[in-house]
């Protein structure tokens, strides 16, 4: 008798109906606005450094090599409801969120194919630069052109021939311009989706200027990968993002442009003729060009991974060949103070 009782009240349970469970409710607004800050800012204003104490809702919080997922429970809504309902707006949450996540990754294939459009852009200009250097530039004073080589490199002696003032001034300004572009790239102008460095390109600038710049900017993918405290107390961030460097760039770029502004009309006179006829003058001209012109996309870079918006205004004035670009490495906000300031948020909310 009691094993037939047993199994009469295992059959009916067996067809007992289960009550619903209840979901936690995801809302709506959150999901647009997390779609739409990916789509304002997919690439260049993606997180740039993590603080140690940073938690961000249903972010990652990285420190020394681990992550840890912060969720909050305020998030969830209380238990019942349509149980139809709830799965069309989990459905609808669910199409949000991969679209977000499509367009963050460049989803879609019309962002890929944007950014191989402009790489091959950009590398067809390089290509042409190289072969009208090398095969069409003039080159009527190959001698010549030694020979200031080693008067500007101080490999000859004071042989009483005095240098163009204007040529003494390009050359020490070109010297300065692989610093200024080494402050605008490190950190802000590296790549976390490609596996090139940005570093080799850098050092090679010191010899070949835009030149040895120009095929990094074709395999550049942002944004930037994400820096903590430590990085930015050591070589080379520490010397790069200290305003003392950014100073004497900005001092010493400004005392060679009138350097060369107070020269006379005949040191003008000279050098253009020089331009005609020399290739190395002719190839420097155009570098100081070239480097002049792609800054202000960089320093837009930086400052928009900085998220510095009162710093627009520096805009037009970066088209200024080196004098905008070196100024707003002087006023721009240094990556330990805006660290400080992601990180006080945090600790407030922790509390």
């Amino acid at each position: 008798m009691a094993s037939v009782s047993s199994a009469y009240l295992v059959l009916t349970c067996a067809h007992a109906p289960l009550a619903h469970l209840p979901r936690p409710t995801r809302r709506p607004d959150i999901a647009r606005i997390t779609l739409a800050g990916i789509t304002r800012g997919a690439r260049a204003s993606a997180p740039l450094f993590l603080s140690p104490g940073t938690c961000r809702l249903g972010g990652v919080r990285r420190h020394r090599g681990s992550a840890q997922i912060c969720r909050d429970a305020s998030l969830q809504g209380p238990p019942g409801g349509d149980s139809t309902a709830q799965e069309q707006e989990d459905k609808k949450s669910d199409a949000v969120a991969a679209a977000a996540a499509r367009i963050a990754s460049g989803g879609g294939g019309g962002g890929k194919l944007s950014d191989w459009t402009t790489s091959v852009l950009i590398f067809g200009i390089w290509a042409g630069l190289m072969y009208y250097i090398f095969q069409l530039a003039p080159n009527q004073t190959p001698y010549r052109d030694t020979y200031f080589l080693q008067k500007l490199l101080n490999l000859k002696g004071d042989d009483g021939f005095r240098m163009n003032e204007v040529l003494v001034a390009l050359w020490y300004i070109m010297g300065l311009w692989p610093v200024l572009y080494s402050m605008l790239l490190l950190p802000t102008g590296r790549s976390s989706k490609s596996k090139i460095p940005v570093w080799p390109f850098l050092v090679l600038s010191c010899i070949g200027g835009a030149y040895a710049l120009i095929p990094y900017f074709v395999l550049w993918k942002p944004p930037p990968p994400p820096i903590d405290e430590d990085e930015i107390e050591q070589w080379p961030l520490k010397f790069l993002e200290s305003k003392l460097t950014a100073g004497v760039v900005f001092a010493l770029g400004i005392g060679l442009i009138i350097y060369a502004g107070k020269a006379g009309g005949d040191d003008w006179k000279e050098f253009i003729r020089y331009f005609r006829e020399s290739k190395f003058i002719h190839a420097t001209c155009l570098d100081f060009t070239l480097l002049s012109t792609f800054s202000p996309f960089w320093v837009y870079n930086d400052m928009t991974a900085r998220r510095w918006k009162n710093g627009s205004w520096l805009l037009p004035l970066a088209l200024i060949p080196f004098v905008g670009p070196s100024m707003y490495l002087l006023l721009r906000p240094s990556l330990s103070s805006l660290l400080a300031a992601s990180a006080s948020p945090s600790d407030e909310i922790q509390k």
